[in-house]
């Protein structure tokens, strides 16, 4: 697995045996929204999705900045994942 940040195409993306699962986002000043959430079919189910959010939270954390998750499976794992509850904007 790779995590990449491609701030020029304002998207995370996690690498999983040639799939990319992604998240399109915005930037403000210490804020990052999660506009998208997507993984290929090849990925759904594995947990794939997950482990991009869990990325996206640690990226967040190392630069002091705040989600909003605007797409509604971000929002939702934000909901199930309460240890991530203080980055919440």
């Amino acid at each position: 697995m790779s995590f990449t940040d491609k701030r020029d195409a304002s998207r995370f993306e996690l690498a999983v045996d040639g799939q990319v699962a992604f998240a399109n986002y915005r930037r403000g000043p210490d804020l990052i929204e999660i506009l998208h959430v997507e993984a290929p079919p090849a990925l759904r189910g594995t947990g794939a999705a997950g482990k991009l959010m869990e990325e996206i939270m640690e990226a967040a954390r190392l630069e002091g900045a705040k989600i909003r998750p605007i797409c509604g499976y971000a929002f939702a794992w934000m909901r199930r994942h309460p240890t991530h509850h203080d980055l919440l904007a």
